[in-house]
C-alpha cells in the first residue's frame, strides 16, 4: 500500500474522532523504524482508546491491519505501530511530559506539518 495513502487514513480517522494537534513528522532520514510519527491528543482516556480504535479500524478495513497497538489498558499514551507510520495519541499533559517533537530534534526533520 502506498505511504501517502495510508498516512491520509490515519489522519482521517484522527480528524472523525476530533484529535487535537494533530502532528506529522517524517522521520524517514533518521531512523530506520518508520518512515512517520504521527502524533495527537486526545481529551480523556476514553477518547484516546477511541481515537486508537478508530485508526484500528480503518487501516483493517484498508487491507493493512496494524502491527502492534500498545498501551490501550490505561488509555493515557496508546501507539498504534503500522510499519511504515507509528501513531503516538496522548493525553495533553502525558504529551508535554514527553515531548515527542522535541526528542525528534525539529532542526534535523526533514518535514514537519501541523495539520491542527
Amino acid at each position: 500500500m502506498q505511504i501517502n495513502y495510508l498516512k491520509e487514513i490515519v489522519i482521517a480517522a484522527l480528524e472523525e474522532i476530533k484529535g487535537q494537534n494533530i502532528k506529522i513528522l517524517d522521520v524517514t532520514n533518521l531512523t530506520d523504524i518508520a518512515d512517520y510519527m504521527i502524533i495527537s491528543s486526545g481529551t480523556s482516556h476514553r477518547q484516546v482508546r477511541a481515537l486508537a480504535n478508530e485508526i484500528v479500524e480503518k487501516c483493517k478495513a484498508a487491507g493493512c491491519p496494524p502491527i502492534s497497538v500498545e498501551g490501550e489498558q490505561h488509555g493515557e499514551w496508546v501507539l498504534v505501530d503500522i510499519g511504515a507510520i507509528i501513531t503516538h495519541i496522548m493525553l495533553p499533559e502525558v504529551r508535554n511530559f514527553y515531548c515527542l517533537e522535541k526528542l525528534w530534534d525539529n532542526s534535523l526533520l526533514v518535514e514537519i506539518e501541523n495539520i491542527s
